[in-house]
């Protein structure tokens, strides 16, 4: 049984499982395309975040792939929408992804997975941004880890990713601009994932609070506001 969260092994099981159905359905000579991105990329590439939650792909695959999903999902015990391409319709979406993802691995001789890495990844979290989801400290732990690795992702490398990506680097938000270039001049990024972690776990925990004191009222459009009005309504206290 595969149940959530996903670690790197239940991944590559659940896109071994996915490959086996979808040939079952199709046949060897029907390919498919699978491009992860968010959490599943990061875990897959990455070794500060051992588990995901989120499993967001882009799918470039015949009609019977929503088919051969569900089933794998009601197989193997997975939470509906378990894989899904729902990232088309938020903002951080591009079709340049494709053009800028890397080859993975192929399972059953269909399924061919790609994810996104290194700068183009931390540009499209820098593009997102939250402060309660993991978009700031995977930025962190990818730069954390590529410079353990020798190849360091400097200012200019994100904001060019930044820039393929998306056409120009003003689509990061002010905030989020000054967050990285301090964290980059900064450079201690070990000790800086872990105090952004812990943020994003508080302002997280904050907006379900008050989620539950006044529902209906957090959008994408005040988010921002009201995690910081509860940050200062917590320090106050």
């Amino acid at each position: 049984m595969f149940e959530k969260p996903f670690t790197k092994e239940k991944l590559d099981r659940c896109l071994k499982e996915l490959a086996r159905e979808f040939r079952k359905r199709n046949g060897k000579s029907v390919p498919a395309e699978i491009i992860l991105i968010g959490g599943a990329s990061v875990v897959l590439n990455y070794g500060f975040r051992e588990m995901t939650y989120d499993m967001d792909a882009l799918i470039n695959a015949a009609s019977s792939m929503k088919e051969a999903i569900s089933a794998v999902g009601d197989r193997c015990g997975l939470p509906a929408g378990w894989l899904n391409d729902e990232f088309r319709k938020t903002e951080s979406y591009t079709d340049k992804i494709t053009q800028y993802s890397r080859y993975y691995k192929t399972f059953y001789g269909v399924l061919n997975v790609r994810t996104v890495t290194g700068e183009y990844l931390a540009a499209m979290k820098l593009k997102a941004g939250r402060e309660y989801k993991y978009d700031r400290s995977d930025v962190i732990g990818i730069l954390w880890e590529q410079e353990k690795a020798g190849d360091p992702l400097t200012l200019e490398r994100l904001k060019k990713a930044v820039t393929d990506l998306y056409g120009t680097y003003d689509v990061v938000a002010r905030d989020v601009q000054q967050f990285i270039r301090q964290a980059v001049q900064n450079g201690d990024y070990g000790s800086m994932y872990a105090e952004v972690r812990r943020a994003e776990a508080e302002n997280k925990e904050n907006l379900l609070e008050y989620q539950q004191e006044k529902p209906g009222v957090i959008n994408e459009g005040n988010v921002s506001d009201i995690i910081a009005a509860l940050r200062r309504r917590k320090e106050r206290r």
